[in-house]
């Protein structure tokens, strides 16, 4: 496909857009109508919205079109995800310049087309609109399934604290990516594509989760928000989370310890979740801490101590390294 968004004009990118796209059954009226009809059976609409911005979020001399589309759906889809519930839909709002190639956009349908499908979920509709900077607004939904949502604020001292998905990949790969590398490739591609567990967050309100969050600020600063909404104390044991040998040679090569990465890197979509004492996990559950009692505000602690080196993602701040 040759020429830019402007030259095919609205309209026309709309149409190349949509034409990409697949459907679920959930969808009862997809794009092209004012609005999208999508099945709620259970009665109850989750909904999540982001926003990515390029140079903020992402940057094209990292990331292929494919790839922010993958990642764009799959941060989104990972907060429905950890409420308990299914995906179903995602709807796009999308900012371009009028000189940008029109396959760019094109790309990014198909890689936000293809992580829905991994989700079960699909694009339903959305707009565009011209502007300086390449802009994506993304707003998921999902469907309980006649399960409870299971938020932030059910944590119960006594319930164990496991995680399910990968911890400080993305910021390794951020990391190598920072530096002029392409390699170690599995770590790049966490940062330019995470892989989500979507199903684990239904599993898991099925065992009887009492609180959940997916890992998209850092592991701390996640479980830092379920203690808050908790009003626990929340302590991990840092030898109870496995770093691949890898990610301890691209620290050594960096000046970095991994576990830095493990507890305060973001954009796994890992989900981290506690549980009463008296669940059997699965195997894909890793226990990695306990909720206690707070000693005084709630807070997170490793290994007893609370966490003092800085780390995380702060919309207003940006990374810590």
């Amino acid at each position: 496909m040759k020429g830019t968004v402007g030259e095919l004009g609205e309209f026309g990118l709309i149409r190349e857009l949509t034409s990409r796209l697949t459907t679920t059954p959930a969808v009862r009226v997809g794009p092209g109508d004012d609005a999208a009809v999508v099945a709620a059976p259970d009665r109850r609409v989750v909904a999540s919205t982001d926003i990515l911005l390029e140079g903020r979020h992402f940057r094209r001399d990292w990331s292929t079109a494919y790839d922010v589309g993958r990642k764009a759906a799959a941060q989104n889809l990972a907060d429905i995800a950890a409420m308990g519930a299914v995906p179903t839909a995602l709807l796009l709002g999308l900012v371009v310049p009028a000189d940008l190639p029109v396959t760019w956009p094109t790309e990014l349908m198909d890689g936000l087309r293809d992580e829905c499908q991994v989700a079960g979920a699909s694009v339903v509709g959305g707009d565009v609109v011209r502007g300086d900077t390449i802009t994506l607004s993304i707003t998921a939904l999902g469907d309980l399934r006649n399960q409870e949502p299971v938020t932030r604020a059910g944590a119960q001292p006594g319930d164990l604290v496991a995680v399910t998905g990968w911890l400080g990949w993305s910021a390794a790969g951020y990391a190598v990516l920072s530096r002029g590398f392409r390699s170690p490739r599995a770590f790049v591609e966490a940062h330019r594509r995470p892989e989500p567990p979507y199903h684990a967050g239904p599993a898991a309100a099925g065992l009887g989760a009492t609180a959940m969050c997916d890992v998209s600020d850092g592991l701390i600063a996640d479980l830092g928000h379920i203690a808050e909404a908790s009003k626990v104390r929340i302590d991990v044991r840092s030898g109870a989370i496995d770093i691949p040998s890898q990610m301890h040679d691209i620290g050594q090569a960096v000046g970095v310890d991994p576990l830095q990465w493990v507890l305060t890197g973001g954009e796994d979509h890992a989900i981290v979740a506690t549980f009463p004492p008296d669940v059997k996990l699965p195997a894909r559950w890793k226990v990695i801490g306990e909720v206690l009692n707070p000693s005084a505000l709630p807070q997170v602690t490793v290994d007893g101590a609370p966490w003092t080196t800085k780390g995380g993602w702060d919309h207003f701040g940006g990374m810590e390294s």
